[in-house]
């Protein structure tokens, strides 16, 4: 658990040292569907990483109390008296 923490905290680091020499970087013009919008390539960089943060998350989360609830229940079948 030591090391994950170490690793995501290493992960962090790089990316804020990329997002800031990317900083002076001309506006990126992002388009989605109907929508589109000018930013700077910092927000786009911070943005797409947090997104895939938290997609990643919702997964894990997801996954994880499915497997709660799944090894609560083991007992039950192991012995059903």
């Amino acid at each position: 658990m030591r090391a994950f923490f170490g690793v995501g905290f290493l992960l962090m680091i790089i990316v804020a040292i990329f997002a800031v020499q990317n900083s002076n970087a001309p506006p990126v013009m992002i388009k989605f569907m109907m929508w589109k919008f000018e930013t700077s390539l910092v927000y786009t960089i911070l943005g797409a990483i947090l997104l895939g943060i938290l997609l990643t998350l919702s997964f894990w989360i997801g996954k994880a109390i499915h497997a709660a609830i799944r090894k609560k229940e083991l007992p039950k079948e192991i012995d059903p008296s």
